[in-house]
């Protein structure tokens, strides 16, 4: 068992206010998930899901044609393979259809074509087929965890009364491509398996290889057993750690989903450990949101070590950049990190940095690690000040949806983001010693919060919530920035507005008012702002559904980038920002030092009990424990298997020291 979702409470959850389409996946009690095909009316269905490894992304383009009949395309990406121009998008890709799919023949005769049974998602794909009722294939598809390969497992087993001659046609393509580093091989490789006679209930097995690599490079030979136990043990060393228990299995799947696809993007390129948004666009590269703002503050948490490098090299490449002049920071380090790209101008850059440093460097819990990284979070913040306007508050050229939408010249998310780097900031310094700096961010902060009130606080379409940016009177989803930042004056307002159909849609909240046009990341720090606001009981059905619609719709089954844009991408960090949606939101973690921690857990009303457990975070592993005992509610700390403290759960949060 890979995952596993105890029942803590047999109860009901809450749906959401809209009625959900009828899931199209179920959840086995393994933590898989399962599509059965054979007894799906809703025909023909096409989805994509990514998965990755060190040196290769593959994006699966699977479906249900309307007669049943399986389609399946492979878009393989090498970031470390450059191209020409060596830009943003510069990784060698190539797509694998039907010419390279496994062509089998029966007594001489080449079989029918594949009709899908059944789908299964454990990190790994497994697509069961059946061929003229005679025949059923297995086809596993995964990623190499190490090599610039992906590899797609082919079972053929006799499901007929009779035996039959069995024999499968070899694959040998091969394409060339050039680019930075000299010529490029692409194959898609299977030795294919000469006429076999094959009993009832016997089973052939094959595999297809997709690579890449230098001309110069000799092929490489894989183990594909140790390649699907190397995949599965990746995917088991994840759902292991930082386990949700709640009474709702979809919640623990989703995020035991979003665990994999957070920590599977990293790649080894010659820049060091890089965690890439992926998408087939995005590889090899880091960005100052993505990287920076979402993803790094959550790895301590996931206590995945490469997770870990890839956010310390992240940092370490953006502190490339400060200089004497406060000139802005590249918004993204591309290519390995060889180049930059700043084509937004800045986006809010340094208040995305220096958040995600000081909150990366406080759940980290090293010392050496949150010293290295002081000079940068300094440097980030005092850009900030040089950027005030004259009304106190931050200024910049966009923010991360580079003039997708309107931003003016001071917008909502970048002060918030540097409110709350102040806040880390000023924790940080009093844990590193550096009292005098701390007290400045605290004062800083205090004057920037009550600026933000007064440049960005206003009545937007009847809300008492903020506009994004000076003339700004159509809603937009950024307003829940401030409540994930602990800003909370307008709280009530800001809910009504997030909740209300101008902003809801059955896919997250929309970026605007009266816009189609929706991102994720808008939608997970809305659910976290509005848990760590206490909203507990309005936000959870919400989280519920949108939870659902991911894990078990029609595409899943993680967060997406966006919509219309890029056809909802599984980039990577989204799901860093859904597992915080529950670190931070439903469980309240709030970092003040290298060893501490506030505490505000969120029990859901119909809920006994929900745990996070083996965090990994400061330094250390323990268990968060949250339970109902009427009438009170205790929040108990667990570590090295013992009870460390246990607090009555109030309306203000308990302070968390963790043993050294």
């Amino acid at each position: 068992m890979l995952c596993a979702f105890p029942m803590l409470l047999a109860g009901a959850v809450l749906t959401a206010e809209s009625e959900a389409p009828p899931s199209r996946w179920s959840l086995g009690p393994d933590g898989a998930l399962t599509w059965r095909v054979d007894s799906d009316p809703r025909l023909p269905h096409r989805d994509h899901i990514e998965m990755s490894g060190r040196s290769v992304s593959l994006i699966l383009r699977y479906a249900a044609e309307a007669d049943g009949r399986l389609a399946l395309d492979r878009h393989m990406v090498w970031p470390m393979l450059r191209t020409i121009p060596n830009d943003t998008h510069a990784s060698l890709s190539s797509d694998f259809g039907d010419e390279a799919s496994i062509a089998v023949s029966v007594n001489g005769v080449p079989a029918g074509p594949e009709r899908l049974v059944r789908a299964r998602l454990d990190g790994l794909v497994t697509l069961i087929t059946r061929v003229d009722d005679a025949l059923e294939l297995t086809h596993t598809i995964l990623p190499s965890t190490r090599e610039p390969a992906a590899i797609e497992l082919v079972g053929i087993r006799n499901v007929s009364t009779a035996a039959a001659e069995v024999s499968v046609a070899p694959i040998g393509l091969r394409r060339e491509a050039s680019g930075v580093h000299g010529d490029y091989i692409m194959e898609a490789t299977c030795t294919g398996i000469d006429p076999t006679l094959l009993e009832p209930g016997a089973i052939l097995e094959t595999a297809i290889v997709f690579s890449g690599r230098l001309a110069d490079d000799p092929p490489r030979a894989l183990d594909l057993g140790f390649e699907e136990q190397a995949r599965r043990g990746f995917v088991r060393g994840l759902w292991g750690r930082l386990r949700l228990e709640t009474p709702d299995p979809t919640l623990n799947a989703a995020f035991c989903f979003a665990k994999v696809r957070a920590a599977e993007s990293i790649f080894a390129t010659r820049g060091g450990l890089m965690h890439g948004p992926g998408g087939g666009a995005y590889y090899a590269a880091i960005w100052a949101n993505d990287q920076a703002e979402y993803a790094n503050p959550f790895f301590p948490f996931l206590g995945d070590p490469e997770g870990d490098e890839s956010a310390l090299n992240s940092f370490r490449h953006f502190a490339r950049f400060m200089n004497d002049e406060y000139r802005p920071i590249p918004s993204s380090i591309i290519a390995e990190g060889v180049d930059i790209w700043s084509g937004a101008g800045d986006r809010g850059d340094a208040a995305m940095v220096a958040y995600g440093a000081a909150r990366f460097a406080l759940a980290k819990g090293d010392r050496a690690i949150a010293e290295e990284l002081w000079p940068l979070i300094e440097w980030c913040l005092e850009y900030c000040r040089r950027k005030l306007n004259d009304r106190g508050v931050v200024s910049s050229d966009c923010d991360e949806l580079e003039f997708r939408f309107p931003a003016g010249d001071a917008n909502l998310n970048t002060s918030c983001l540097t409110y709350g780097g102040l806040r880390a900031a000023a924790s940080l310094g009093r844990a590193l010693g550096h009292d005098g700096a701390a007290e400045v961010y605290d004062a800083w902060a205090d004057v920037l919060r009550t600026n933000i009130e007064g440049f960005f606080g206003a009545r937007v379409e009847g809300f008492d919530t903020y506009r994004y940016y000076e003339g700004n009177d159509v809603l937009r989803a950024w307003i829940c920035v401030p409540l994930a930042m602990g800003i909370l004056e307008r709280t009530s307002g800001t809910l009504d507005a997030l909740f209300s159909p101008r902003l809801w849609t059955p896919d997250g909240l929309a970026t605007q008012a009266g816009a189609e046009t929706f991102w994720d990341r808008a939608t997970l720090y809305g659910l976290r702002g509005a848990f760590a606001a206490g909203a507990t009981e309005r936000a959870l059905p919400y989280l519920t559904a949108y939870s659902r619609r991911r894990l078990l719709g029609d595409h899943v089954p993680y967060p997406v980038e966006a919509w219309p844009e890029g056809n909802q991408r599984h980039l990577s960090a989204e799901s860093a920002l859904y597992c915080r949606v529950y670190s931070e939101g439903l469980f309240g973690v709030e970092p003040t030092g290298l060893r501490s921690f506030r505490c505000l857990p969120r029990l859901p009303e119909a809920w006994d009990q929900m745990a996070l457990r083996d965090i990994q975070a400061f330094g250390t592993s323990f268990d968060l424990v949250v339970e109902r005992t009427a009438p009170y509610v205790w929040l108990t700390v667990v570590a090295g298997g013992r009870e460390i403290s246990r607090h009555r759960v109030a309306a203000e949060p308990v302070e968390v020291l963790l043993p050294n």
